[in-house]
């Protein structure tokens, strides 16, 4: 069951393998997150110290959390990885000119999970035939509904 997709890194960006990581999250997060009160389309996954942690995904506080918790939408959390996957994702993001995004936030076994995606911008050029595609896939499906009938005249068979 998904929670938050980000639509935007299947735009801006050539997928080229997806991971699916645990992420940490605190308690009054994982309420907020319940609730929808979760943003992904700004984020990206930094790698330090061997470790991959997501920044910029914003999670709000729900109103009714507690007095003694000092809530931060835009906390940085960890993303758990197996270590040999880690190691390889960083030889390609430094070496290929690699970039790690969010793709979505999702749930599986009750636990939070992130899936992460190795990806490679794409140019200007990329996008716009994206854009020619969805839009394509837009009027053909207007035209398979709106068939043509015997008379010549569209309307519904």
């Amino acid at each position: 069951m998904s929670i938050a997709e980000n639509r935007r890194a299947r735009f801006e960006y050539h997928i080229e393998e997806q991971y699916e990581c645990g992420v940490v999250l605190e308690g009054w997060e994982i309420k907020a997150i319940r609730a929808g009160q979760v943003q992904l389309t700004d984020g990206y996954v930094m790698i330090k110290n061997g470790e991959l942690y997501l920044i910029g995904c914003r999670i709000n506080a729900l109103r009714s959390a507690s007095t003694h918790v000092n809530p931060q939408a835009d906390r940085t959390k960890k993303l758990l990885l197996k270590k040999d996957e880690i190691r390889r994702l960083v030889g390609k993001v430094e070496q290929r000119g690699f970039t790690l995004v969010p793709l979505n936030l999702h749930y599986k076994g009750g636990l939070v999970k992130a899936d992460i995606a190795l990806a490679k911008g794409k140019s200007l050029h990329d996008k716009r035939e994206t854009e020619k595609k969805r839009d394509w896939e837009r009027e053909k499906g207007q035209l398979m509904r709106h068939k043509v009938s015997g008379n010549g005249k569209p309307g519904r068979n």
